[in-house]
């Protein structure tokens, strides 16, 4: 049976940025070839894993790209400077540890720019970082690390006496471990379903826009992170807190959630007794909006994992809402629509 922080760690080691997905779709296909009927890889690289049924076409998403730097420049005394692939949070980055694809490892450490005990940490953008990797001299650097190299946090997950899995990229390789887990569970289904590990949604969604246009859904589910504001450092005042369940999204930044959507998940969280919490969040988006928009377009939901420090190097989520994450999921996908 699968096991969500085993699942995490094995994702993480896998994981690449926007654009670069392939290894860890990879990686995801080999755990869900059990599961489903076929699977293939769309242009854009998003896996989809296809359990074949004679009723309608029901989409789940969960996006198995991840936020991380590229080099965009190396000084003459061998410092980088870099930009973002996905958002982050520049202060929040400071002092974090960050590996190559190559193993060079780094440090992302903050210019002196007159006194910054003055100034208010949301000044700090991210031109006002750099990585130093011990480098003495560009010719040195330049041995290690060129222009376009990509870097990723490096941090590895671990379990809180709590039961919370604490790593990089909960967002958003945790519901990727959640829907697998739900693969695992589904049994028979008139439902035509496609289980889609999407490529490059912190780029604007790109991956669900063109695996959407191929599959042509009758109905479409997402699968995310959420902030929640149980978290001292949460800028929304929502009622959301990890630990609590998964969540039904009702709207984000991005979408309104479908009423069909919402009541279809809603029935079946309430027929298999999984408690579950409202979600409205005021900024953000998710593979949602593509499903909903796309072509013909479709009745699109979402279901969230709560997590506290999104977008940072310790991503905080619930074991338990990820298991009960799938159980929903699982749910949904064998109820008729």
């Amino acid at each position: 049976m699968l096991n969500a922080f085993e699942l995490q760690k094995t994702l993480v080691k896998a994981a690449m940025p926007s654009g670069y997905e392939s290894r860890c779709g990879e990686a995801i296909a080999e755990i869900a070839k059990p599961f489903c009927d076929e699977m293939w890889f769309t242009p854009t690289g998003s896996l989809v894993c296809h359990k074949k049924g004679g009723g309608k076409k029901l989409m789940f998403a969960a996006h198995m790209d991840v936020i991380g730097y590229i080099v965009t420049n190396i000084s003459d005394n061998g410092y980088l400077s870099f930009t973002n692939i996905g958002g982050h949070n520049p202060a929040a980055s400071i002092h974090t540890t960050v590996t190559f694809v190559n193993g060079t490892r780094a440090v992302v450490k903050l210019k002196k720019q007159g006194d910054w005990a003055e100034k208010p940490l949301t000044s700090i953008a991210l031109t006002d970082l750099y990585l130093d990797i011990g480098a003495t001299s560009r010719e040195e650097a330049e041995a290690m690390v060129k222009v376009g190299d990509l870097a990723m946090f490096d941090t590895e997950p671990y379990l809180s006496v709590g039961g919370e899995i604490i790593s990089p990229y909960t967002d958003d390789l945790i519901s990727c471990a959640s829907l697998l887990m739900a693969m695992e569970q589904v049994g028979e289904s008139e439902n035509d379903l496609y289980f889609v590990f999407t490529t490059q949604e912190e780029m604007g969604l790109k991956g669900a826009i063109t695996a959407t246009g191929c599959i042509e859904p009758d109905m479409g589910i997402a699968i995310d992170v959420c902030p929640t504001g149980d978290d001292l450092s949460a800028g929304m005042d929502i009622p959301v807190a990890v630990g609590n369940g998964p969540t039904i999204k009702i709207k984000d930044g991005s979408v309104i959630c479908h009423p069909k959507a919402l009541a279809f998940m809603r029935e079946a969280a309430d027929k298999a007794g999984i408690k579950y919490q409202d979600e409205i969040i005021l900024a953000g988006g998710t593979d949602t909006a593509a499903m909903a928009h796309t072509g013909k377009g479709a009745p699109a939901g979402c279901m969230s994992i709560p997590c506290r420090n999104v977008h940072s190097a310790c991503e905080v989520v619930s074991v338990s809402d990820v298991e009960n994450g799938a159980k929903l999921l699982a749910a949904c996908a064998m109820q008729t629509f």
